[in-house]
C-alpha cells in the first residue's frame, strides 16, 4: 500500500544539497544492491514468482531499512549493466526507485514530473509490447495503488502555490501535462480495455474462464501483467473517482468485480482494504447505507481475525489506519441509519467501545452532534483533491482544501436533512399503528406538513442501487392508508453462533492456561 502522509507534515524536500550532506552517491552500488538486482533480473526472467515476491516483499524492504533509510537507492544508470541494460527491468526498478523516494522522503518537483515520465514510459511497454513475464499480484497492485496515490499527492502539491518558488512556478508551466488527471484516468482505463479483464469475468461466470482460481496468474507460460493490472485498474478507477467526489462513476467502475465473493482483489491485503473503503464510502455519499454497512462490517471482521498476520508487513500500519477510519464511518452510517443486526457482535463490541459515547451524542441532531460528524467525517474520508491546473496570473493562494470542504458541506447538509426524521423515526419505533392527526399533534406540526415530513423520511429512507432499482435503508418503514399510519418494523434476527464461540475460544485460552502451569 502506498504511503499515505499529509504533505504539511511531510519529511523536509531531499533535494541536490543535502544529498551531499548525507553523503549520498547516486552512482555507488553497494554488493548487496548489486547482487539484489542481478538476482531480482535473473528470476524475472525465468518467471519464478516465488522468489521475486520473496525479493519484493521482504529483501528490498530489508534493504531500504539497512542502506537506505534517508537517502534513495542507487540510481538506475548506476545498476543497468548489471542487467543487460534491460529496458522493462530499468522502468521496474525505477518504479521501485520513486516508491522508495516517496515513502521515506519527499520528491522535489522534478522528481515528480519524472516519475510521471516513467509510469508512462512502463505502461506504453505493457499496454503497446508483448510483455513476457510474469509478476507477483503484490507488485502489480502496488503499480496501480502508488500510481493513484502520487497522483494524489501531485494535485495536493500543486495545490499549495502561496510559498511556490519562482523556478518551482516555471516548471508546472512547461510540464503541465505531467500527473494530468485525463492521462491518468486514460491509463487506468487503457488497461482496463487492452487486458480485456471485463470480458475475461464475464466468461469466468460461465466456466469458460479460470482467472480467480489462478489467482490471475498464467500457468500456461503466458504473462498475467496486462490482465491483472487491468483487473486492478478497476480499483484504481474507483479510488481515483472518489477522490474526485464523482461516486456514481467510481461504483460503476467496479461493477464487473464482484465484492460479494472472493477474488483477484482479496489476495492481496492492501487491494482488499482499499477497495472496501471506497466502495464502502461512496455508498455512503450517495445514501446506500445498508449496503455500506454490510461491507465495512465484513472488512473490519476480517481484519479483527487476520492484522496478527501482518504485524511484520510494511503495510500494517496502514492497515491500521484504515482500520480506524472504517470504524468512524460505520459509525456515521449507523448514525444515520441504525441497522445494528447487519454488524457482528465482534465488530459492534469493538465499535461500541471506540465510539459509543459519540454515536450517542450524534442521535440528538444539535450542534455537538454536528460538531462530531464532522470529526469524524474529516477523520476518515479520502484526501479529496482538484484536479485543474492553478491560474498562475492571478494572486497565488493555496486551494488544497477546497475540494475536502465542498464534500464536508455536502455531507453535513445531508445530515442536517436528517434532523427532522429522527422524531419521526422515534414516534414509529412506539406504535404499530397511529393516525396522522395524533402524529401531527405530537410533533406540534400541521397534517400538511406531517404528510411532507413523512415524504422526506420515505425519500431519505430510500436509494437507487448500481441496477437502478429503489432500495430501502429504514430500520422502521410504513404505509397509509386511511389516514391511518401502519408502521412495519424489522425484526433483528437473534444470533447465538458468535457469543458461544467467542466463549468456546475463551474457554480453550483458559485450559491452555491450566495446561502450563505445573503443580508442585
Amino acid at each position: 500500500m502506498a504511503a499515505n502522509y499529509d504533505y504539511d507534515e511531510a519529511p523536509a524536500t531531499y533535494d541536490d544539497a543535502n544529498r551531499q550532506d548525507l553523503g549520498y552517491d547516486p552512482n555507488f552500488v553497494p554488493d548487496s544492491v548489486k547482487s539484489f538486482v542481478v538476482h531480482l533480473y535473473r528470476h524475472i526472467r525465468e518467471k519464478n514468482v516465488y522468489e521475486i515476491h520473496q525479493m519484493y516483499e521482504i529483501s528490498f524492504q530489508t534493504l531500504s531499512d539497512r542502506l537506505f533509510k534517508d537517502t534513495p537507492w542507487p540510481s538506475v544508470d548506476a545498476v543497468a549493466h548489471y542487467v543487460d541494460n534491460d529496458q522493462v527491468f530499468c522502468l521496474l526498478y525505477r518504479e521501485m526507485w520513486f516508491r522508495h523516494l516517496y515513502a521515506r522522503l519527499s520528491p522535489t518537483l522534478k522528481q515528480r514530473i519524472d516519475s510521471w515520465d516513467n509510469y508512462c514510459s512502463l505502461f506504453q511497454v505493457v499496454l503497446h509490447r508483448v510483455v513476457n513475464m510474469q509478476l507477483p499480484n503484490q507488485w502489480l497492485w502496488d503499480m496501480v495503488d502508488e500510481f493513484v496515490y502520487q497522483f494524489q499527492s501531485f494535485c495536493q502539491y500543486r495545490a499549495k502555490m502561496k510559498n511556490k518558488t519562482e523556478q518551482e512556478i516555471v516548471l508546472l508551466r512547461q510540464f503541465d501535462q505531467a500527473w494530468n488527471v485525463y492521462g491518468v484516468l486514460n491509463y487506468l482505463q487503457a488497461f482496463v480495455e487492452k487486458s480485456n479483464i471485463i470480458q475475461i469475468l464475464e466468461q469466468e461466470k460461465e466456466g469458460l474462464e479460470q482467472f480467480t482460481a489462478t489467482d490471475g496468474y498464467d500457468y500456461s507460460g503466458g504473462s498475467n501483467v496486462l490482465k491483472v493490472l487491468g483487473y486492478f485498474s478497476m480499483v484504481g478507477l474507483l479510488r481515483v473517482h472518489c477522490l474526485l467526489g464523482d461516486y456514481q462513476t467510481g461504483l460503476k467502475c467496479l461493477l464487473p468485480i464482484d465484492i460479494s465473493q472472493q477474488g483477484v482483489y482479496t489476495s492481496v491485503i492492501g487491494s482488499h482494504i482499499t477497495t472496501i473503503y471506497h466502495y464502502g464510502f461512496a455508498n455512503l455519499m450517495m445514501r446506500r447505507y445498508v449496503e455500506a454497512i454490510r461491507e465495512f462490517n465484513k472488512m473490519l471482521l476480517y481484519i479483527y481475525k487476520t492484522k496478527q498476520y501482518h504485524q511484520k508487513s510494511p503495510q500494517y500500519e496502514q492497515i491500521l489506519k484504515k482500520n480506524e477510519q472504517m470504524y468512524a464511518l460505520l459509525a456515521i452510517c449507523l448514525s444515520l441509519c441504525p441497522q445494528t443486526k447487519l454488524v457482528e457482535e465482534t465488530v459492534n463490541s469493538q465499535l461500541r467501545e471506540k465510539y459509543g459515547e459519540k454515536m450517542a451524542r450524534m442521535q440528538r441532531y444539535d450542534d455537538e452532534a454536528f460538531a462530531i460528524y464532522d470529526e469524524l467525517f474529516s477523520y476518515a474520508c479520502p484526501k479529496f483533491i482538484t484536479p485543474s491546473a492553478p491560474s498562475f496570473e492571478e494572486p497565488l493562494v493555496n486551494y488544497n482544501q477546497d475540494a475536502y470542504r465542498l464534500q464536508l458541506k455536502l455531507f453535513l447538509h445531508e445530515v442536517k436533512q436528517q434532523q427532522l426524521l429522527s422524531g419521526v423515526r422515534t414516534f414509529l419505533k412506539v406504535y404499530s399503528t397511529i393516525s396522522l392527526g395524533k402524529l401531527a399533534n405530537y410533533m406540534e406540526v400541521d397534517e400538511p406538513t406531517l404528510r411532507t415530513i413523512l415524504f422526506s423520511y420515505k425519500h431519505k429512507t430510500h436509494a437507487v442501487d448500481s441496477d437502478g432499482k429503489i432500495i430501502s435503508n429504514a430500520d422502521v418503514d410504513f404505509y397509509i392508508d386511511d389516514d391511518m399510519i401502519h408502521v412495519v418494523e424489522s425484526k433483528p434476527v437473534k444470533r447465538f453462533g458468535d457469543y458461544f464461540l467467542r466463549q468456546i475460544v475463551k474457554l480453550e485460552g483458559v485450559i491452555n492456561d491450566m495446561d502450563r502451569i505445573r503443580l508442585e
